[in-house]
């Protein structure tokens, strides 16, 4: 008998340690959406004002809460800025990553420049943007609060573009990539690898054959190696679908399929893309 007694009281000692165990437990309660606000109704932008405060955006903290009180861990929060009625989900969406703080500036410029070389809004023409903040908690960016959306009506001006176009008004891709390989000096044109000339500031191949995982440049003279353009880091490291260029840069690499691409390379953006046909 006392060894069942024994037994019955070992059991419930365990549902008790079980049951206190669990009053322990931490459970996330979520947190109230940022409340989203701006200094300016308006967005006046212009090249004179360039340096200029344009805009303060100031949101609300979202106060995240768990069982045991209002979270201690970092807030991070993402300034988000697309074309209106995209629902933030065009493929040019703006991300502006702000860690802790509750506000943000901007510049005319710098706001200029988003709209033309993030977004990629065309110069001198009225677009409708929206704008808002996500906010998440901690490393792993759990519990996403959207917050209410800004709009604005914005017109971009024109700025030199990123890289300068090339005075040949022409340019050329060569390299293991492509069919023609390397050029060697004083070679002729390869009609086959030059861009058409869209505008004063974009090129574009509408389809060549690259091989995978080899290398390119472009240079506005084939034949000619005292200019070239080329990737801003170390060579070959670019991004395959498309990164930064810059003349007298280094040698990028193609996608590791080979196969039909589209090559286009925006010298008002100073960047490149290759795109799988």
């Amino acid at each position: 008998m006392k060894r069942v007694n024994f037994f019955l009281a070992a059991i419930m000692s365990m549902v008790l340690f079980a049951c206190k165990k669990d009053e322990h437990k931490v459970f996330f309660e979520g947190g109230t959406a940022p409340v989203l606000t701006a200094n300016a109704n308006a967005l006046p932008l212009s090249f004179v004002n360039a340096d200029q405060h344009l805009v303060r955006l100031n949101w609300t903290n979202p106060n995240y809460r768990f069982n045991t009180g209002v979270s201690s861990q970092d807030v991070n929060y993402i300034i988000e800025i697309d074309i209106a009625g995209a629902n933030f989900k065009s493929p040019n969406k703006l991300s502006i990553a702000i860690s802790n703080d509750l506000s943000v500036n901007f510049t005319v410029g710098q706001f200029n420049d988003y709209l033309l070389n993030e977004l990629v809004l065309p110069h001198s023409v009225t677009q409708e943007i929206e704008m808002r903040v996500v906010s998440s908690m901690g490393s792993l960016r759990s519990g996403a609060l959207a917050s209410n959306v800004l709009k604005y009506s914005v017109t971009p001006y024109p700025i030199p573009p990123k890289v300068a176009p090339p005075a040949s008004g022409k340019l050329f891709i060569t390299g293991s990539a492509t069919p023609g390989d390397w050029m060697g000096g004083g070679d002729p044109e390869l009609p086959a690898q030059q861009f058409t000339k869209i505008s004063e500031t974009l090129f574009e191949i509408a389809s060549i054959n690259l091989n995978g995982d080899a290398s390119f440049l472009f240079v506005p003279v084939y034949g000619d190696w005292n200019v070239k353009y080329g990737y801003t880091g170390g060579g070959n490291e670019n991004n395959v679908n498309g990164d930064d260029f810059m003349p007298g840069g280094n040698d990028m690499k193609a996608p590791p399929a080979s196969g039909a691409y589209k090559v286009t390379v925006d010298f008002q953006r100073g960047k490149f893309t290759v795109t799988k046909l």
